[in-house]
């Protein structure tokens, strides 16, 4: 006798049913609910939030009441709505600010977004979802587009004709150019056509995919489950997208002087006598470095919060002496906690109910390094809370710095990740893994980060992360992961970095020298000189590989890595400054040559190349046994950095670059600041600063501006004004240069006397200074007020005494150079 069982469906054959996609239909009517706008269409309806005049919210809903909520990644003081005048016709919904119109067509709920003049930004042309909860929306695209930001994705700086998948996952295999899905997701496009640029911001923590491969006319911004909620934030240009982006989902906190320096590490440096010897090594060979890193190695049997009792027995004791050199620990921290009862971080978190369960109760368990292991939800404030209190274990030992790894998260599974199915409690609103998978990440930063300060007396936490989502910026540095030593991830790392930068993740670098496999001597010199301009600076190598610290290959090597490492150090007050600029406009500190010449048609996939600010152009070599290459200078008049060589933009140059020098330019008529050699960041040293001005010209017209931004480099008290801002100002006379320097904050008082100025291969000679002597090098070095010829094409250096009323110098020029 047969049971039911006997008719199973899959008993029957495959049923072919056709997947029905859904689209809201024509809008049937309109309202206006508090400071939103519910727009209800025959299948679905759009709620409209205006956050500026350049900035809008668009949600599709299904039912009769919008949930409004967002996710972690958008910041809630910039959620205030505004109100916009709003007009009707038979056809059309329109909503005007003072920048953009948005026109609704009542009959396909067709959006477009055109400016003041009427010209079309944006055009999104189909709304549409299937029965299984996936969604979609089609965008115009034009024959010029130009498409950017995405985050960590590999392949060029161009995203046209690209498809990718925002899905956090740990690739450890050859990061190729046709990976859709690396270890971040930032789920913002930026697009550019014509004049116009704007970025589409899908807030949305499952799987997404960004398809501007498929349609030829058109691409396409969909997710897999979840809300379709997107934001529109207007240009014109593709700095303003950058900032408004920023100004929505966060900026990044001001880091520790140290964290900016350069970073060592290995997987693994295996016990706390060869910590140490490495930490001695780097002094004793004078190669300035501020942090060494801890892979799983340290601690016990990889359970996380321990040290190993036999290879690391006193990590007190190893702190404090690497303290005395300037040293700081950077341990590692994975999310998996390892099953053991006896582990009272184990037993806790079981007690608790701190770790990611299913529905019916029962905890995911997952394989990792220390085994079966269970994994916080992070999701749950309590549980973040608990989870940022455990770093007191660090922070007594006196550790400023965590490293989140694995935080994808990664299991050692088919998926690679938790069960889909696998519950986040979400502070009492529930929600599965497939939905919040991409948040986890950030999360775990977050919770970080925020424990850290707590327990970190007023100092600056400094977190690193594999993974993340939109937001993450605001709590954790972001390395790109598992690289390899190859000449192809080397190119690759500039056009990843560089559209980070433009997606928010200001603070992000790769692993110089490349993790796995083995680096050469050349791989690791051409990878250095570029990285130390990189705003993450770390070497980082995989066990079994060749060593890779700076003296790994002979004496020629490790000459040229001193060099360039010292200079980043040189150059600490400009990348310091660039870094301040980030947290307050967002923009990063290196940028593709598009975000400063966006009408410039040669650079719109330039990305072999980059600028360090909007005035130093940087050209890494990035193939072996080559001694020149190409470089593109943009628009101006540019100077080589190394012999003064001055040539016109707007053209291509081959540029000279023996192992030694790796081609670098500095923008005529605009300031660097530099600062002394130190062995690490906080170099109890004086702080002395000298302004380079390139290119000064002694005529009316030549106006040249710089502001440096300083602060003690390690607390928080510059949130309470505890900064100094310094402007400078060089103005063209008809005789001659005026130099004025003025403190507009000067709450912090760095430790000098003076200030220097240096004329670099100005476009005139020098005669004399009024009211200061000429004086030779060596008294300047001295500390003697006065001018004095540094033997470089008739440029000087100036020094001044620093004091708060701010200063003037007015320098003559030779009268053969007069006008």
């Amino acid at each position: 006798m047969e049971s039911s069982e006997a008719i199973r469906p899959e008993k029957m054959g495959p049923l072919v049913m056709k997947e029905t996609w859904n689209t809201p239909g024509s809008v049937v009517s309109w309202e206006r609910s508090e400071n939103v706008y519910i727009c209800r269409g025959e299948c679905a309806g759009v709620v409209l939030i205006f956050l500026s005049d350049d900035m809008f919210r668009m949600k599709v809903f299904h039912g009769r009441v919008p949930d409004l909520t967002t996710s972690q990644a958008v910041m809630n003081e910039s959620c205030i709505p505004h109100l916009f005048p709003v007009d009707e016709t038979e056809e059309q919904l329109i909503f005007t600010t003072s920048a953009i119109r948005l026109i609704i067509e009542k009959s396909s709920f067709l959006l477009r977004v055109e400016n003041t003049s009427g010209k079309v930004i944006m055009q999104q042309n189909l709304t549409s979802w299937n029965p299984r909860g996936a969604s979609h929306a089609e965008y115009d695209m034009q024959p010029d587009s130009h498409f950017y930001g995405l985050g960590e994705k590999s392949s060029f700086l161009d995203k046209r004709g690209e498809r990718y998948t925002n899905w956090n996952t740990d690739v450890f295999a050859p990061h190729l150019p046709e990976i859709e899905a690396l270890y971040e997701s930032i789920p913002l496009l930026i697009h550019m056509h014509g004049d116009l640029s704007y970025g589409l911001f899908l807030d949305n923590t499952g799987r997404s995919d960004f398809d501007m491969r498929s349609h030829g006319v058109a691409f396409t911004i969909g997710c897999s489950t979840g809300e379709y909620d997107i934001y529109f934030i207007n240009g014109p240009e593709m700095k303003d997208v950058v900032r408004r982006y920023t100004s929505l989902t966060g900026r990044i906190a001001l880091p520790p002087k140290w964290a900016i320096g350069y970073h060592q590490s290995r997987y693994s440096y295996m016990n706390q006598q060869e910590v140490l010897q490495l930490a001695r090594t780097f002094r004793e060979k004078n190669i300035p470095c501020d942090v060494i890193y801890l892979d799983i190695h340290y601690m016990d049997e990889y359970r996380v919060f321990t040290f190993d009792p036999v290879n690391f027995p006193d990590p007190q004791k190893m702190i404090s002496e690497l303290g005395e050199l300037g040293v700081r620990i950077v341990p590692i921290v994975d999310p998996g906690v390892k099953k053991d009862p006896k582990y009272e971080v184990y037993k806790q978190g079981v007690l608790e109910k701190h770790f990611c369960r299913r529905l019916e109760g029962d905890i995911f368990f997952g394989e990792v390094w220390p085994g079966i292991s269970a994994f916080p939800d992070f999701s749950d404030s309590r549980t973040a809370e608990w989870w940022g209190d455990l770093h007191k274990y660090y922070t007594d030992l006196g550790i400023q710095g965590i490293w989140n790894d694995m935080n994808e998260p990664a299991v050692f599974n088919e998926t690679k990740t938790m069960d889909l199915d696998v519950m986040h409690f979400n502070n009492g609103r529930p929600v599965t893994h497939e939905e919040y998978h991409n948040l986890y990440g950030m999360m775990m930063s977050k919770a970080t980060y925020e424990g850290l300060a707590e327990h970190m007396g007023g100092e600056r936490p400094f977190v690193l992360t594999r993974a993340g989502y939109a937001g993450i910026q605001r709590y954790a540095a972001v390395w790109t992961g598992d690289n390899r030593s190859f000449w192809e991830h080397m190119a690759m790392a500039m056009p990843m970095v560089l559209n980070m930068g433009l997606s928010g993740l200001a603070f992000s670098g790769p692993d110089i020298g490349g993790f796995a496999h083995h680096t050469s001597a050349q791989l690791l010199v051409r990878w250095t000189q570029m990285g130390v301009f990189f705003p993450y600076c770390r070497n980082h190598s995989s066990i079994g590989t060749l060593r890779q610290e700076p003296w790994s290959f002979g004496e020629e090597v490790e000459g040229i890595l001193r060099e360039f490492i010292g200079l980043r150090y040189r150059w600490m007050p400009h990348l310091y400054n660039l870094f301040h600029e980030a947290e307050t406009s967002g923009l990063p500190v290196i940028r593709p040559l598009i975000l400063e010449y966006p009408r410039d048609p040669h650079v719109t996939n330039l990305c072999d190349q980059f600028l360090l600010g909007d005035n130093v152009l940087i050209a890494p070599v990035y193939r072996p046994d080559t001694d020149h290459r190409s470089v593109y200078l943009p628009e101006g008049c540019w100077i080589d950095y190394w012999d003064g060589e001055i040539h016109e933009g707007g053209r291509h140059i081959l540029a000279a670059a023996p192992l030694h020098i790796m081609p670098m330019y500095v923008k005529a008529g605009s300031f660097t600041a530099e600062g002394p050699l130190k062995q690490y960041a906080l170099e109890d040293t004086e702080e002395t600063v000298i302004f380079h001005l390139y290119g000064a010209e002694a005529a009316k017209g030549f106006s040249a501006a710089f502001k440096l931004y300083e602060d003690d480099g390690h607390s928080f008290g510059y949130r309470k004004g505890q900064y100094t801002e310094l402007a400078v100002q060089a103005t063209g006379t008809e005789g001659g240069l005026v130099l004025q320097w003025v403190y507009g904050v000067h709450d912090y008082k760095p430790r000098r006397e003076m200030l220097r100025f240096a004329l670099c291969y100005p476009f005139f000679t020098v005669a004399a200074v009024d009211g200061l002597e000429e004086i030779s090098l060596e008294q300047l070095n001295e500390g003697v007020e006065g001018w004095a010829y540094n033997g470089k094409k008739g440029a000087i250096i100036l020094q001044a005494a620093d004091v708060p009323g701010g200063g003037e110098l007015r320098i003559q020029a030779d009268d053969e150079d007069g006008e």
